[in-house]
């Protein structure tokens, strides 16, 4: 009889045991019953947050004002990451973080770029020459049907990590995209029918959106928005700027506008701020911020 009641008790311990292992079941990093995702940036925090919903937790690297390219993790971000279900980045443009993602988060780091076609880093116009470390132009969020396409396989990898909110993950991907298909459409029409499609830019981030609308870029700089254009740099952007007749060259709220503003001088034409939405706008969101994109190259171009 007492060995017995021994194996009743240490059934009941087994049951509760299991009973509240259950409820901490889902994928590795999880936390009170949700995903834990790590967005490297904005505009991936912005897509983690939309498609995670009430089912996941999301923490960011990349603070409001901070230019992401500079980015140097602490040993806690650097914890963080080793311990998350899911690192969401862009290969090529947070070095410290492709490190942490390649040492710490084998098999759970998510490189968006990889999810659609990439187009050649460049410098300047008409794909004048790659630049930097980067094989490719890492700034795929620039384009919302880029966007559209990794909020969908976002969506999926998450209902594949957490079956259990299988339908919300892809639900609330649905309809992530159902936003930026519009937003697309709107750039599309936006952008049709202005007197130029030439876009002077602080350094070369704008290539996916100037390769889904029809415009061409000239950066300033390439890829690497603190290098320095050299003076003949500077004298080959301000002479195509004249011939195009460029009426407004673009800086960035991150950096320094100075290199942006003796152009403009140099060429008689104003200057505005076109935001590549590295860090999270002051004022709104991803949609507000590339709408507000949309509204400056509307008036620098003359589009009707």
């Amino acid at each position: 009889m007492r060995t017995a009641s021994l194996l009743a008790a240490l059934t009941a311990v087994l049951t509760v045991t299991t009973a509240c292992g259950s409820g901490q079941a889902g994928p590795a990093g999880a936390q009170g019953g949700k995903t834990d995702i790590t967005a490297a940036m904005y505009p991936l925090q912005w897509l983690a947050e939309r498609i995670g919903g009430p089912d996941a937790t999301v923490t960011t690297l990349t603070k409001p004002g901070v230019e992401p390219h500079d980015l140097e993790l602490s040993p806690a971000q650097v914890a963080g990451i080793e311990a998350t279900g899911l690192v969401v980045y862009v290969k090529d443009v947070q070095p410290a973080v492709d490190e942490a993602v390649e040492q710490h988060a084998a098999g759970r780091g998510l490189d968006v770029a990889s999810l659609v076609k990439t187009i050649p880093s460049s410098a300047g116009e008409q794909g004048e020459g790659e630049t930097g470390d980067a094989a490719h132009d890492p700034h795929v969020w620039l384009d919302p049907s880029r966007m559209a396409m990794i909020a969908t396989k976002l969506g999926d990898r998450l209902a594949e990590a957490d079956p259990a909110h299988a339908k919300g993950y892809r639900d609330r991907a649905a309809a992530t995209v159902a936003d930026l298909t519009t937003l697309d459409g709107e750039m599309s029409r936006g952008l049709s029918g202005c007197s130029s499609t030439a876009i002077v830019t602080s350094h070369a981030a704008f290539g996916y959106l100037a390769d889904r609308y029809k415009l061409r870029q000239i950066g300033i700089n390439g890829i690497d928005p603190e290098a320095e254009p050299s003076p003949a740099r500077l004298a080959e952007v301000a002479k195509v700027a004249k011939q195009e007749k460029v009426t407004t060259i673009f800086s960035e709220a991150l950096v320094s506008p100075k290199v942006a503003e003796v152009l403009s001088t140099e060429i008689g034409a104003k200057t505005a701020v076109l935001d590549p939405v590295e860090s999270q706008p002051a004022n709104g969101d991803y949609l507000s911020a590339m709408r507000q994109n949309l509204s400056a190259l509307q008036t620098a171009l003359g589009c009707s």
